[in-house]
């Protein structure tokens, strides 16, 4: 009887549950996309990054109101607001190529435009570009053009939508 010959065919015999065992090896260590857990803005960079466990895991260039320094005070003032809002619910039919909305205007926000005689504005989101233009893609960031809102390319929307769940925090800086 020849050991070598019986030895490979008791090995053969194996073979099919080693390979399920490295294959559902290589399915456990791939990881699902991060989630952030906080989105911070910084209006002078214009950069808005992604964070995970206080760890920045993506950022991007944004473009923002057409007025952006200082934080928006009243209804048309073409500012992006400056504070620790949410961003609380999504609107994939937007007339931007998707939109998450930010909680502006806040009690604080409301009190401040009422003092001064004024609406605070709303509907402050972080979305794509208009429905339409998505070829202008990063060229949209050479000026800022939004009514307050945040602005990134219609790819950068897309990455965003799915790694920032509802209920996430956003900080928008100077």
């Amino acid at each position: 009887m020849d050991l070598n010959h019986r030895g490979h065919r008791g090995a053969r015999r194996y073979l099919p549950a080693l390979f399920i065992l490295l294959l559902c090896a290589a399915l456990a260590s791939v990881q699902e996309p991060k989630k952030a857990d906080k989105v911070l803005v910084f209006k002078q960079k214009h950069e808005l990054q992604l964070l995970s466990q206080g760890k920045v895991f993506k950022t991007y260039n944004v473009a923002l109101g057409g007025d952006p320094i200082g934080p928006k005070a009243q209804q048309g003032d073409h500012k992006t607001p400056e504070g620790t809002y949410v961003l609380d619910r999504r609107n994939a039919n937007s007339k931007f190529h998707r939109a998450l909305h930010i909680s502006y205007p806040s009690a604080k926000d409301r009190e401040l435009a009422r003092k001064r005689g004024f609406a605070p504005g709303g509907d402050i989101m972080l979305h794509g570009l208009p429905n339409g233009y998505g070829a202008i893609g990063a060229a949209h960031r050479l000026k800022d053009w939004t009514d307050g809102c945040i602005a990134v390319t219609n790819p950068e929307i897309e990455e965003i939508w799915t790694l920032v769940p509802d209920g996430t925090p956003i900080e928008i800086r100077p």
